[in-house]
């Protein structure tokens, strides 16, 4: 009997500190909860106080928010020179951009008015729309380039003239490391070159690049990216197979101008090793030759919505 009694008395103060353990959560968010009230309580009640959860930490695998409702982004540039993966492709030009998008799918359209060079002889305008997926840090995306100087249906594999259409996919490993990996493959048009029989051959030109940007202090951003490309594409002017058309490094600083609307500044170089390499020359810039040169400048202004 006096063993019973005692193991009846050890289960009920192990049921007792069961209890005084389980209750300890409860009795630290009532006195969170307390002292919390009485900060509310002691604030004028003509002032407006707003309480946010402290947000948890998160893995730098998983730091991506869901894109809940509509999302919609509008964006306008003034650009010195039109600079594209290493390739000059024009002179001053005004670019606006706008896209709209639901749950991670969107639809972006681009715009460029602006000229071929600096000499000012030749208007060259382009619109490209773009239909893609962007979720978990990947953007997968077809890509369709018009410039005008063809129907806008055709997809004629012409050399040097007509629609272009991409697949690109690129994927961000995460806003605290935002290390970035483009793919882009053109799958018609303008994408051709002559073989020894005269025939135009079709190129697949594609293009692989990693970039990074770092955030510095006082609204500024360091980016810096290279490209290659694979085998023989519009990146080499079909010259040659394995190149890398560019090494880029941009700086650009920010300005909130309103809650929702922002200003950016970009100055950048843009060097383009496969056009050195393949004049055997030192680096060459000449604002009057500018398709072949490889040294690019471009300073960007532009202002868009947060």
């Amino acid at each position: 009997m006096k063993l019973k009694a005692y193991r009846l008395s050890l289960i009920k103060r192990y049921v007792a500190l069961v209890l005084c353990i389980g209750a300890l959560p409860f009795v630290n968010n009532a006195s969170a909860r307390a002292e919390e009230n009485a900060k509310l309580e002691s604030v004028p009640q003509d002032s407006v106080v707003a309480v946010t959860p402290e947000k948890q930490p998160n893995k730098w695998l998983d730091d991506y928010s869901q894109p809940v409702g509509l999302t919609y982004g509008v964006m306008a540039k003034l650009n010195a020179s039109y600079l594209w993966r290493g390739q000059y492709s024009g002179g001053p030009n005004i670019q606006a951009s706008a896209n709209i998008g639901y749950g991670g799918a969107y639809v972006d359209m681009w715009w460029n008015l602006g000229v071929k060079t600096w000499s000012f002889n030749v208007f060259q305008p382009e619109v490209d729309i773009s239909i893609g997926f962007n979720r978990w840090g990947l953007n997968a995306y077809v890509l369709f380039i018009h410039n005008f100087n063809t129907g806008f249906f055709d997809f004629n594999n012409y050399h040097d003239r007509g629609n272009r259409l991409e697949l690109d996919v690129r994927y961000t490993v995460s806003s605290k490391i935002p290390l970035s990996f483009l793919w882009a493959t053109r799958l018609s048009a303008s994408d051709g070159y002559l073989n020894e029989a005269g025939e135009v051959v079709r190129a697949y030109s594609s293009y692989a690049e990693i970039s990074y940007t770092q955030k510095l202090p006082y609204g500024l951003s360091l980016y810096g990216a290279v490209g290659i490309s694979p085998w023989r594409s519009v990146y080499s002017r079909f010259e040659r197979g394995f190149c890398v058309p560019n090494i880029d490094l941009r700086l650009r600083r920010d300005w909130d101008l309103s809650p929702h609307l922002g200003m950016m500044l970009i100055s950048q170089i843009s060097i383009n090793p496969s056009a050195i390499a393949a004049d055997r020359t030192t680096a060459f810039w000449h604002p009057f030759q500018p398709s072949r040169q490889s040294v690019n400048l471009n300073v960007t202004y532009g202002i868009y919505l947060k």
